[in-house]
């Protein structure tokens, strides 16, 4: 069997090769969905489902005028009439129509529950809720019975439905559509009634009008919330001239005896999402600018969500900015005009294609309305001409059919009838034969051929066909129309605030043992040496900083890292180690711990006697593996960090364990942000190697202040007149101390 052409067996069943099927199969599928149930029609901008709730609600005799009827008697004949699918699916769709929340313009006019901003999905069952059209779904339904639209039969041939319906108005910009076909999406933004039929107008007038004059009336699409669209329109502008592209939504706000009150969302945005969302943060202590939270929205405020600042000195716009980074108060949403054109098509339209392929649309269904209107005309004056003969010749007629067994023929040929109008003279009641009745016969022939000649000369001339749809433009745009919803405001963007910036700003001393280990405790007063450690361990040294701030960590040769002082464990328990955090090299360990400030100036040495300046900023790592700061000589060791407060007046002390001790001044040193530094005081790199001479520490010491050296259980202050007789060039090898000090343990500032 040849594997690329059917065949049919002995039974006359067709067969196919596997491939060949498979891919029709998919394709026949894929189409189905584009053109039958996710993308909208250009014409009337409903999905089919949509378009057969409408017609069967309106078969129903549902109008804004009427009583409502139980939704399930509306699915029940959509389904069995029109769409055989599943009842649930059916029902979304109409409740979609009904909510003003996610309709711009509704369709459907509901009473019961169908459903919340908050939860669009908590509608009733079907059984419980009614409903009939709006008075805008006359838009799509007015014109229906008048020759304007093709008829195809149903899913079982039995009922006729339309193809489309003959819309007054782009309603596919008005109430836009989403939708997920195969390899294909679409998401048309809803738009102002007002602005699209203005700007319809405008083409009508100017057909060769651009986009930039078209935008002149469509700024920006309208969405049924009061939040703000935040793009520049300049974005705007090329969403519609590609047809795709994004916006962006920013919640309403103001401030209200302190505190901050929310009173529009997104598009789509729950009120119960956003209140989850920032009450997170404040669990996870990333909003501590927040004291309280709560929803006082009701049935006057659709919409009213309060947020407490902690006091009236947080920056409230910074907060809010924040915010908008960090929820749902601001929303991006994805523009992409996808849509069924008049060719039968899919595409992605720029909107002056969009608009101008609707008014061919409406043109041609005005066309055919008034085509249809003419026929009509034409057909009652026929008919009223040949009972007009009858008139004059009543007595003659009268006796041709009491007279004549086969009464039409005879009348036909002898007053020149049609068949049509001997009929309709046969079928005449004799109560219409009354002199009376030849007046209406005349003013009703009269008034029809005012009308004829009026329908003739508008099917004649284009201008009068413009002049007709811009005034049905301008008449429903009056009757309908309302006022923007959606205000376009550029707004700066947001930005959410780094975790220093969110976290309170309290004093915390950053204890670090000798075994790695580290806490925060909070406040400044204590004292790091009376914490408990663990058996083995010890105090090795503390910086006080705010909570704010990041804490930096030197290991054991050279490397800094960082973390947040206030993600630090409490200093009530023993703390935890650094290696938890962080990967330092093998057999390394934490030595040294500093920070404060960005901007903060550090001495960086080590006890080989070299150093330099460098910033706080300089030495923050987010990476475990920290990165390199000081390079260490053979055999040298890092030295604890000294803060600097004045580089052009601060001194700097460096004691070696031979008793030496040099005093330069700090600008001495250069301003690096890596490396090995200067000579501070002169020591052989042989001692250092063999460990036979060393720097024990360097201290930066302000303008007038002491010194304190301890050496065992004795210890001697100098003041800043006794540090003058130590100074010296930089890299000298210093001065001896005093008897009893030629071995120093530690100097630190003394009060």
């Amino acid at each position: 069997m040849d594997q690329e052409t059917s065949q049919f067996n002995d039974d006359g069943v067709e067969q196919l090769p596997l491939h060949r099927f498979t891919e029709k199969a998919y394709l026949d599928y894929s189409m189905y969905v584009i053109l039958d149930r996710a993308l909208p029609y250009i014409g009337d901008g409903l999905k089919p489902v949509q378009r057969r709730i409408v017609y069967a609600m309106s078969e129903l005799g549902l109008s804004a005028a009427s009583k409502h009827k139980k939704s399930a008697r509306t699915v029940g004949d959509v389904l069995g009439k029109f769409h055989p699918h599943g009842d649930s699916a059916c029902y979304e769709a109409m409740v979609l129509m009904a909510q003003d929340f996610s309709y711009r313009y509704p369709l459907v006019d509901g009473q019961g529950n169908w459903g919340s901003p908050d939860d669009p999905k908590s509608f009733a069952a079907m059984r419980y809720t009614e409903a009939r059209l709006t008075p805008y779904a006359q838009v799509l339904l007015s014109e229906l019975g008048q020759g304007t639209v093709e008829w195809v039969a149903n899913f079982d041939g039995t009922l006729k439905e339309p193809a489309m319906l003959p819309a007054r108005l782009p309603n596919v910009l008005l109430n836009g559509a989403t939708g997920i076909a195969v390899g294909m999406a679409t998401d048309i933004p809803p738009h102002n009634l007002r602005e699209i039929a203005s700007a319809c107008i405008r083409l009508i007038e100017q057909p060769k009008a651009g986009l930039s004059e078209l935008c002149e009336h469509v700024p920006g699409p309208d969405f049924p919330t009061d939040a703000e669209i935040i793009t520049p329109r300049g974005e705007l502008r090329k969403v519609y001239e590609n047809g795709s592209g994004s916006l962006r939504m920013r919640a309403r706000w103001h401030k209200d005896q302190g505190a901050i009150v929310i009173t529009a969302l997104p598009y789509q945005v729950s009120g119960a999402r956003i209140l989850e969302q920032i009450a997170a943060q404040m669990q996870a202590r990333k909003l501590p600018w927040v004291e309280d939270l709560r929803d006082e929205s009701d049935h006057e405020n659709p919409t009213r969500l309060v947020i407490v600042p902690r006091s009236n000195r947080v920056d409230v716009e910074r907060m809010m900015l924040h915010l908008f980074a960090t929820t749902d108060l601001e929303r991006s949403y994805r523009v992409n005009l996808n849509m069924i054109g008049l060719d039968g098509r899919p595409q992605v339209k720029d909107l002056r294609t969009i608009l101008a392929e609707w008014l061919e649309f409406r043109f041609a269904t005005v066309r055919r309305r008034l085509q249809f209107r003419l026929d009509k005309v034409l057909e009652r004056l026929h008919l009223l001409e040949g009972l007009m003969v009858a008139f004059l010749n009543l007595d003659e007629v009268i006796r041709i059919i009491r007279s004549d067994d086969e009464p039409k023929p005879v009348l036909m040929q002898r007053f020149d009838l049609s068949e049509v109008q001997a009929d309709y003279i046969l079928d005449t009641k004799l109560r219409h034969l009354a002199r009376l009745e030849e007046m209406k016969i005349r003013a009703e022939q009269d008034a029809l051929s005012k009308e004829r000649d009026d329908l003739q000369k508008t099917l004649g001339s284009k201008q009068r066909m413009k002049t007709l749809v811009r005034k049905e433009l301008a008449a429903d745009a009056d009757k309908y129309g309302d006022e923007r919803r959606s205000p376009i405001i550029e707004r700066a963007a947001a930005e959410a605030m780094d975790e220093a910036e969110l976290a309170p700003s309290e004093p915390v001393t950053v204890v670090l043992s000798d075994k790695g280990w580290v806490r925060a405790a909070k406040g400044h007063e204590i004292n790091p040496a009376d914490l408990s450690y663990k058996a083995g361990d010890g105090f090795r040294q503390a910086v006080r900083l705010r909570s704010n701030q990041q804490a930096v960590f030197l290991d054991s040769v050279g490397r800094s890292y960082s973390l947040a002082a206030h993600t630090l464990p409490s200093a009530r328990g023993q703390g935890e180690p650094l290696t938890g955090r962080f990967n330092p090299p093998a057999g390394q360990t934490f030595v040294a711990t500093l920070g404060g400030d960005p901007e903060q100036w550090w001495l960086l040495a080590s006890d080989a006697g070299y150093g330099f300046r460098v910033q706080a900023g300089e030495l923050l790592a987010n990476k475990k593996a920290g990165k390199a700061v000081l390079s260490l000589p053979k055999g040298a060791r890092v030295l604890r960090p000294s803060a600097i407060r004045a580089a052009d007046s601060d001194r700097l002390v460096a004691v070696t364990s031979a008793g030496r001790m040099l005093v330069i001044p700090a600008n001495d040193l250069p301003e690096l942000t890596r490396g090995k530094g200067n000579k501070i005081i002169g020591i052989p790199a042989k001692a250092v190697a063999e460990r036979s001479e060393f720097v024990v520490d360097v201290l930066a010491v302000p303008e007038g202040g002491k010194v304190r050296l301890n050496s065992g259980k004795r210890y001697l202050i100098l003041r800043a007149a006794d540090l003058n007789a130590y100074e010296g060039e930089r890299g000298r090898r210093g001065n001896k101390l005093p008897r009893g000090f030629q071995k120093v343990d530690s100097i630190e500032p003394a009060d």
